[in-house]
């Protein structure tokens, strides 16, 4: 008896131990503790090839003959300032993007080019269906629960003027991940296309869920080439230069949790076949290859230039050494963008297809003041996850010699609702689906070589309770944390520096009407934010704020 209340005592002491070793270390464990479910549940095969379906093996009519081909490449997290194409970028750092300003002069510049949210999933889902996404509740980005877990902690930083705001409710009570994204209900471009007898092909980034009925085979892609998770290449290859922002709470759970895998049509995962970005872009090749000779969508949903910070050696090597690690490994990420932008053309011209092939280059949301990189969206105040035109104006170009005269520059705003209801009618398809409105419209009319300028048109933005809307050239954004409100005049005053909402009383009424009309009809959330965390306008997050900064929250 006396053996069995010392083995008994011996085991309870060791389960104290281990247990308070885990209360000791459950911040580390919550940092990892997605990145180590992932390991059991997807082990990863090594890379295969991707088994792309091909099209005949002639063409029954040339390529002038047939619905053009339609590509659109959106880029993650670019800012506008990060390509050459608007007069600026990293050009002196070694990191032009003349294949995407070729895209601009061989076809049109949109130089009012906006997101349709200042984050990505709502943003994407704007993109694909022409609709604004909270029409169907997706006005947040999906957040693993685990970080909300450990968010307050991560961004415990002594002085912060502004509270991090964690509803732990709500986030005990939101779905799982994977099931947080676009309901099947709604009508993509793939389906639009796929309903006129494209070949429908998706590439890279989703984000817009993970159930089955959310993934791309089941909105209107006949193949998927999926990005399961997302580094650009193993943290300690060979062939990869790392920058970790070590302020940046969301970077370092990023590190932690983020693996190199990808999966074709729902299958297992697997090993992509090189960094990322390259790797797409290769698969990219192979499938305009394989359907040259019938009509294509392809969607071509590039990691880069999001966090993690990681670029192939061989672009770091090629950019100048200036001191500047951060800066250059970003650098060298936008080169490999653009060479993708550059391979994917040079591919259409090689096939005889560039002709009659509309492509689209954009980004989803500016780029984020959270890499500490503070020129990334010059001129303009404001970064991803704001409403200010930082976080909301993004490259946007488009090429189609068939249709769009070369040279083209368009003043008018254009936003990424737009592009269904224009490829729609470069297909001849039918935009809007029966039971729903779409809130895009059609930009060919506007881009011939004679054409004139658009009508002056409204444009919203919302996330939370934060919203934003242009009417013409007037912009409002309105804050409920904090209680603010900025007006500002674009047409005298497109960088944001004058808030006219004291002066001009009668226009903050006028949009704050049309902003209470447009929202009034639109659903609750699918999933409730959970974390509210505090972003500067005018600093980037390396760089300690005040109490007298403007900020505003992003809601997630």
């Amino acid at each position: 008896m006396t053996l069995r209340r010392r083995t008994w005592g011996i085991a309870l002491l060791v389960l104290i131990g281990i247990g308070a070793l885990g209360w000791t270390n459950r911040l580390l464990i919550l940092r990892h503790s997605l990145g180590w479910l992932t390991d059991l549940q997807h082990p990863r095969a090594p890379n295969r090839p991707v088994p792309w379906q091909s099209g005949p093996a002639a063409a029954e009519a040339p390529a002038s003959a047939r619905p053009p081909n339609i590509i659109v490449i959106l880029a993650d997290d670019l800012g506008r300032n990060d390509v050459t194409t608007y007069g600026g970028g990293h050009a002196d750092w070694g990191a032009a993007t003349p294949h995407i300003d070729s895209l601009a002069r061989e076809g049109v510049r949109f130089d009012h080019g906006y997101a349709v949210s200042a984050v990505c999933t709502p943003s994407r889902a704007g993109l694909l269906t022409g609709r604004y996404p909270w029409r169907f509740g997706v006005e947040f980005t999906p957040t693993p629960g685990a970080m909300a877990r450990v968010a307050a902690d991560l961004y415990a930083t002594p002085g912060r003027p502004h509270p991090i705001v964690i509803d732990r409710d709500a986030a005990a009570a939101a779905p799982r991940f994977n099931d947080l994204g676009m309901p099947g209900s709604e009508r993509t471009i793939a389906e639009v296309l796929a309903e006129r007898g494209y070949h429908t092909m998706h590439i890279g980034k989703w984000h817009l869920g993970s159930t089955p009925e959310m993934r791309p085979n089941r909105q209107g892609f006949a193949e998927t080439v999926f990005m399961e998770s997302g580094l650009y290449l193993p943290e300690h290859a060979p062939a990869v230069v790392n920058s970790k922002q070590d302020f940046d709470p969301i970077d370092r759970f990023l590190w932690s949790n983020m693996r190199w895998a990808a999966s074709y049509n729902g299958g297992d995962w697997f090993e992509p076949g090189g960094y990322i970005t390259d790797w797409y872009t290769d698969e990219a090749v192979a499938a305009i290859r394989a359907n040259r000779n019938r009509p294509f969508f392809l969607y071509l949903a590039h990691w880069g230039v999001h966090t993690p910070l990681q670029a192939s050696r061989a672009d770091y090597d090629a950019m100048p050494d200036r001191g500047d690690h951060r800066r250059r490994v970003y650098g060298a990420m936008i080169r490999s963008i653009d060479r993708s932008v550059g391979r994917v053309m040079q591919t259409l011209r090689d096939e005889g297809l560039d002709e009659n092939t509309l492509v689209i280059f954009t980004s989803d949301n500016g780029a984020p003041g959270y890499i500490g990189l503070p020129e990334v969206n010059q001129p303009f105040r404001g970064w991803k996850l704001t409403l200010f035109e930082g976080g909301v104006r993004v490259p946007f170009v488009a090429r189609w010699p068939a249709r769009i005269a070369a040279g083209t520059q368009l003043q008018s705003p254009v936003s990424g609702i737009d592009v269904l209801p224009t490829v729609a009618a470069a297909a001849g398809a039918t935009a809007a689906p029966a039971n729903a409105s779409v809130d895009g419209v059609n930009l060919l009319p506007w881009l011939g070589a004679s054409a004139t300028p658009p009508p002056a048109r409204t444009l919203f933005w919302r996330d939370g309770s934060l919203r934003s809307v242009r009417d013409g050239d007037w912009k409002l954004i309105d804050s409920e944390r904090p209680k603010r409100t900025w007006l500002f005049d674009l047409a005298t005053d497109p960088t944001e520096r004058r808030d006219l909402s004291a002066t001009r009383p009668d226009q903050v009424a006028r949009l704050r009407a049309l902003l209470r009309a447009h929202h009034a009809d639109m659903p609750p959330p699918a999933w409730r934010s959970f974390i509210e965390i505090p972003v500067t306008i005018d600093r980037t997050l390396d760089k300690p704020g005040g109490p007298d900064d403007d900020y505003t929250y992003w809601f997630n």
